[in-house]
């Protein structure tokens, strides 16, 4: 299969590479920076892709890879750190620039490049770095450049590398696609137009050959990701598959129901319902750290899937709904990208289970996931749900989590949804949540003075989840939400906005 691979040095936009990549149906996978020449060559390349990072070339400890990798005849991309490495490793000069260079900036195009042919000769560029390339490497021509640096764009067309100092990945840059499309179309000479749907096939044959008769279980959660892996491994496997849900007692309103009704009547699935609410409470009294919280809740949520697992014969594999942005955020093996939380869902099962994990949507993102759902028919009402984090309501009670405190955030919740759905404003939005504050404040209700809890609402749009902004709801949309939840639920006097992008912040609180 032709592909391109994405060497990571740490940027927060590594993911974004692949992503606009297969956006223009270009498979790619990332790899470490340091790779090995054989492992690279191992995969027969198309072109390599350098992604950026936040250190300096010349420091002693900055990631470099093995220099072979420019003599490879295998066409190159630079991007920010990566042209910096490029011109570094040449022989050119990168020294600290005078002005660093972050947000928006117009890049002039001289003529006669082959990596931006077609696009106009000045657009905006989203730029995001402290140092420059001051000297060009030997054979590289200069082909664009900012008002702040020279060095904007390089190429050696001879030895196929090129290089740019801005993020052509990052949805900012105008014509970001066109010049990926560019290296990945006419420079790499990909031609084939892939899809998450044309993965299908293959990956379910995978998951019968992997498996090869033994029993399987799931861990189903009802959400967009374990629901295709489920259906996904469920038509590999039939009837030796086993979902399991367990009810954490961190559930919204509804969602025990909803497992009944879609997985195990409507797709007649195996599912056991494993109710460890009292478990997962007990264990998360008085606990206030968010990373504590996700500790507890996926020790405690591989501790009933191994004494589930000890109830049936021959059960050799878990299944797990884990996405590309899971793994990146959780753990940077995939190059020094930093840690932002941990995921419930990343990190490996206890040995002691003697079950192999199954993780057939690893490396895709949201809507990749949504679109090999269609291919799989799943109905759209399950497909296009907001995501809910498998630590559930946990990490949406700020501070202690107790009983009383999860029923007020789960009938905010409720009301909220069901605001948002009525407007139909649902389908716009990436993700909608409440989030209970452990603050309270002075308000008057029946004319009489109320001290109660404070309820934050997180509305985001964004495409794959790595990036998001803020929803610009209806005001009077927000006056309706604000308006139940005050009057209908006990214990909350005062209802507010978040308005953070992100970066700099994450979509959940905790």
């Amino acid at each position: 299969m032709e592909q391109i691979l994405i060497l990571d040095f740490g940027s927060q936009y590594t993911q974004l590479i692949a992503r606009r990549l297969r956006g223009i149906g270009v498979y790619c996978e990332i790899l470490p920076y340091h790779s090995s020449v054989e492992e690279i060559l191992k995969r027969a390349p198309k072109g390599l892709i350098l992604s950026g990072g936040p250190s300096s070339v010349y420091d002693k400890k900055a990631p470099k890879p093995d220099p072979a990798i420019f003599n490879l005849g295998v066409p190159a991309l630079g991007i920010c750190y990566g042209m910096q490495l490029m011109a570094h490793e040449l022989g050119g000069k990168v020294l600290k620039a005078k002005k660093r260079e972050y947000g928006l900036g117009r890049l002039k195009i001289k003529p006669g490049s082959k990596l931006l042919a077609g696009l106009p000769a000045e657009f905006k560029v989203w730029l995001s770095h402290g140092d420059e390339v001051k000297a060009l490497p030997p054979g590289f021509a200069l082909k664009a450049g900012t008002k702040e640096i020279v060095a904007g764009a390089m190429e050696n067309t001879g030895r196929n590398l090129y290089a740019v100092q801005f993020h052509p990945e990052v949805h900012h840059t105008e014509h970001g696609a066109e010049i990926l499309s560019n290296f990945a179309r006419k420079i790499c000479g990909c031609v084939h137009k892939w899809s998450p749907v044309s993965f299908l096939d293959g990956a379910l044959e995978d998951i019968k050959k992997t498996t090869a008769g033994a029993e399987v279980i799931c861990a189903l959660s009802g959400g967009v990701d374990s629901s295709v892996a489920a259906v996904m491994v469920h038509r590999a496997v039939g009837k030796r598959l086993h979902c399991i849900f367990v009810d954490t007692g961190l559930l919204r309103h509804g969602d025990r129901e909803r497992m009944k009704d879609i997985f195990a009547r409507k797709f007649g699935f195996n599912l056991k319902i494993a109710d460890s609410s009292k478990l997962f409470l007990s264990r998360l009294a008085g606990v206030s750290d968010p990373e504590k919280k996700r500790k507890i809740i996926g020790h405690t949520f591989i501790e009933i899937f191994e004494r589930e697992a000890k109830k049936i014969k021959n059960a050799r594999f878990l299944v797990q709904g884990t996405l590309y942005p899971d793994v990146i955020e959780s753990v940077s093996v995939k190059g020094p990208s930093a840690v932002i939380k941990s995921h419930h869902n990343v990190g490996g099962l206890p040995e002691k289970m003697n079950l192999k994990l199954i993780e057939p949507l690893r490396y895709f993102f949201k809507d990749e996931v949504r679109a090999l759902g269609r291919g799989l028919k799943i109905p759209e009402a399950i497909l296009m749900q907001h995501p809910f984090p498998g630590p559930g309501l946990a990490i949406r009670v700020l501070g202690a989590v107790t009983p009383e405190r999860l029923e007020i955030l789960r009938e905010a919740d409720r009301i909220m949804r069901a605001e948002i759905e009525a407007a139909g404003w649902y389908g716009k939005i990436w993700q909608a949540f409440c989030v209970l504050l452990p603050i309270k404040t002075v308000g008057v209700m029946g004319d009489e003075r109320s001290y109660e809890n404070v309820l934050a609402l997180r509305c985001v749009e964004s495409v794959d989840g790595m990036t998001a902004d803020w929803s610009k709801m209806p005001h009077e949309l927000l006056r309706s939400i604000s308006s139940r939840i005050i009057s209908e639920v006990r214990g909350v006097n005062r209802v507010v906005y978040d308005i953070t992008s992100k970066p700099p912040a994450t979509i959940e609180w905790e």
